[in-house]
């Protein structure tokens, strides 16, 4: 008799190992992957234009640091408010006399840059953040770094305003030329236009004293080029860049 309980313990206890192995077999759903996380990065935001500050649009900037070994050119500190989410940044300057630029790249928000004396520059920043190729350009600020015994500046070069650089044209047989011209001085006198189909001939099509030219003839699919000379009360003079436009 206690041979039989023994007998009876001992298949019992194998039946519950079979019903537990056969409970937990590789056949078994898998579980679910846990929740509340991701291995993917986090998206960076993109980065905001900055605030210029110095030098400011339309001024002369007087505080460069004169070169001992060469005074054609001075170092300007070129400064603009920090920009959200942008951790770097690019500043172009441009020299207006000649159209080249220079790239400086910060990882602050000012940068040490040696340009031309008794020159007008243009500048602006491009806002950059590591982890996106977005970038956000400032706006873009015109001056004259001084030069040596300069009474009388010479104006900034017109800028176009319409046509804009580059524009297309619907058909038409009339434009009006229109630009934007500046002076430290407040003094210019006058503006000459030149006009034409090819760039290494244009012709002079009227000197005004406004910044518009009106009634400008033109024909259908063509290509036109446009170039303004400013000029201030003492004769100084500056050229525009080359424009450009399509009358389709």
């Amino acid at each position: 008799m206690k041979l039989n309980k023994i007998l009876y313990l001992i298949f019992f206890a194998t039946l519950l190992v079979l019903i537990g192995c056969s409970s937990s077999g590789g056949d078994d759903a898998p579980s679910p992957p846990p929740t509340g996380g991701t291995d993917d990065e986090p998206e960076v935001p993109d980065p905001a234009a900055a605030t210029l500050v110095f030098p400011e649009d339309n001024t002369e900037c007087n505080t460069g640091v004169v070169d001992p070994n060469n005074e054609a050119v001075s170092t300007v500190t070129f400064e603009w408010n920090v920009a959200q989410n942008a951790n770097r940044y690019t500043v172009t300057v441009t020299n207006l006399n000649t159209g080249s630029s220079t790239f400086s790249n910060a990882e602050t928000n000012s940068a040490d840059i040696t340009i031309d004396r008794s020159t007008p520059y243009s500048w602006f920043v491009t806002s950059r953040a590591d982890g996106t190729t977005a970038t956000a350009d400032s706006d873009t600020f015109r001056f004259y770094n001084e030069g040596p015994g300069i009474e009388n500046y010479a104006p900034f070069p017109a800028e176009a305003v319409s046509p804009f650089r580059g524009e297309n044209l619907s058909a038409a047989t009339t434009v009006t030329l229109e630009w934007s011209g500046g002076d430290i001085d407040n003094d210019i006198t006058g503006y000459e236009v030149f006009f034409g189909t090819d760039a290494a001939t244009l012709a002079s099509i009227g000197s005004v004293a406004e910044t518009s030219i009106a009634d400008v003839g033109v024909t259908a699919s063509t290509i036109y080029f446009w170039q303004v000379i400013t000029t201030d009360s003492v004769g100084n003079t500056s050229t525009s860049e080359l424009f450009q436009f399509r009358v389709n």
